[in-house]
């Protein structure tokens, strides 16, 4: 049977000393695993703008228009919807200058971010913030306009600036997005286009007659002009008992 040799002390010293590097690289993989873990559990968690485990709210959207227009109409739609900027961009204006402010039609928007929209849920949570201080229709017109800024990574610097550049009061408006506040307002208002058999974004409410589609002015007019006269019929019948 082979004899085990005795090692010097000099050669358990240089031994020791040829590990040190490797000691040394444990133990900084040590420190920056700490830090990560860390970081991780101190960092704001990311807000689930449809998270089911949000209280359910009552439904309820933005709108221009006054309260005495005779009929209105409902979008939902959803920020990141490169046919709902279509619309925002190209129709709606129309539609504000020739039917809302002329007190025809009051409009109303309703949050439908698409689950396969990465970026969209910011987009809502953003526009709800600015409202807090009466700025949401210039945040929507600042969405759907620079639809090829935001919707990529780090997406809430780029809303910030868009929130900033209307006016909005940057301490309030961070810790609003910061809280995710109203997250239950964006469930609420997807869940109810869900109830409603809402499937694509833009789709529009006449009534009770759905388009999910983009609609033109000439479309937009010729429904509101439909409903318009429904509704006085309605008016004279209930007159008329």
């Amino acid at each position: 049977m082979a004899s085990k040799k005795t090692k010097t002390a000099a050669q358990v010293r240089a031994a020791q000393g040829g590990k040190r590097p490797f000691y040394a690289l444990v133990a900084v993989i040590m420190i920056v695993g700490i830090s990560t873990l860390s970081y991780m559990s101190s960092r704001p968690k990311s807000v689930s703008y449809l998270d089911t485990s949000v209280a359910p709210i009552a439904n309820t959207g933005h709108v221009i228009g006054s309260d005495s227009a005779p009929v209105e109409v409902v979008e939902f739609g959803d920020f990141e919807c490169g046919a709902c900027g279509s619309f925002a961009n190209l129709t709606e204006p129309d539609v504000r200058a020739r039917l809302v402010l002329t007190g025809q039609v009051r409009f109303r928007f309703m949050d439908y971010p698409l689950p396969n929209h990465r970026y969209s849920g910011p987009a809502h949570m953003a526009a709800w913030c600015a409202s807090e201080q009466g700025k949401f229709w210039e945040m929507h017109d600042a969405l759907y306009q620079n639809q090829d800024r935001w919707p990529r990574p780090r997406a809430e610097r780029v809303l910030a600036e868009l929130a900033q550049r209307i006016g909005v009061g940057m301490e309030q408006y961070d810790a609003c997005m910061a809280t995710g506040k109203y997250a239950a307002q964006i469930k609420a208002n997807y869940e109810e286009g869900n109830r409603r058999g809402v499937g694509s974004t833009p789709t529009f409410f006449f009534g009770r007659k759905a388009i999910a589609q983009v609609v033109g002015f000439d479309e937009f007019k010729a429904n509101v002009d439909t409903m318009v006269l429904a509704a006085k019929a309605a008016a004279a019948a209930t007159k008329k008992k």
